[in-house]
C-alpha cells in the first residue's frame, strides 16, 4: 500500500479515449500533469456507471486544472468502447485484464456479494500530482459526492515539479 507523497508506480495498459481512440496508456507519459486514477469493478453496472458519469460530467473542470481522469477495470477494450459510447463519457478507460495494476495499487482484494466471498476490484481512487507522487487516496469509495471530493483535493493540491 502507499502513503501520501510516495511515487505512484508506473504502468502501461491498453486504453480507449471517450472519442473512441485506442491507445497505449503509460502513467510515466503523463508526468507534468495531475492524474486521477479511479479503479472500478465493471463497466455498465449501476454504481460504476454513476461514478464514471460523475467524473465525465466534470471533465471540463478537471481539464481546466490540467488533470487527466482515467478509469481502470478488468473489462476489455471492446466493453470499454461500448460503455464510453453508450454513456457519452469524456474519460480514458484502461483495461487491466490480468489485474496486475489493480493489485499493485491495492485495488484488488476480498469482496462479498450475496454472502459469497471472492476476489475483485476495490473501488479506490488515487490523485497523483504532476511530479508523479500520490497526493490523495480514497479507499472503499462511496460514489455520491466522490467526484466533488476529488475535484476539491485537486484544487487544493500542492503543485510539485
Amino acid at each position: 500500500m502507499f502513503d501520501i507523497g510516495d511515487f505512484a508506480p508506473d504502468f502501461t495498459l491498453p486504453a480507449i479515449t471517450g472519442a473512441g481512440k485506442d491507445m497505449s496508456l503509460s502513467l510515466a507519459a503523463l508526468r507534468g500533469q495531475p492524474v486521477v486514477l479511479f479503479f472500478y469493478p465493471r463497466d455498465a453496472t449501476p454504481t460504476c456507471t454513476l461514478e464514471a458519469v460523475a467524473f465525465s460530467t466534470r471533465a471540463a473542470e478537471f481539464a481546466a486544472l490540467g488533470a487527466q481522469v482515467i478509469g481502470i477495470s478488468k473489462d476489455s477494450l471492446d466493453a470499454h468502447r461500448k460503455f464510453l459510447a453508450r454513456k457519452h463519457l469524456a474519460l480514458i478507460l484502461a483495461s487491466d485484464a490480468a489485474s496486475d495494476i489493480c493489485e499493485q495499487y491495492g485495488a484488488w482484494g476480498p469482496k462479498k456479494l450475496f454472502g459469497r466471498a471472492y476476489q475483485g476490484i476495490l473501488r479506490n481512487t488515487y490523485l497523483i500530482d504532476s511530479g508523479g507522487r500520490i497526493a490523495a487516496i480514497w479507499q472503499g469509495v462511496k460514489v455520491e459526492g466522490h467526484d466533488e471530493a476529488v475535484l476539491a483535493a485537486l484544487k487544493g493540491m500542492e503543485i510539485r515539479p
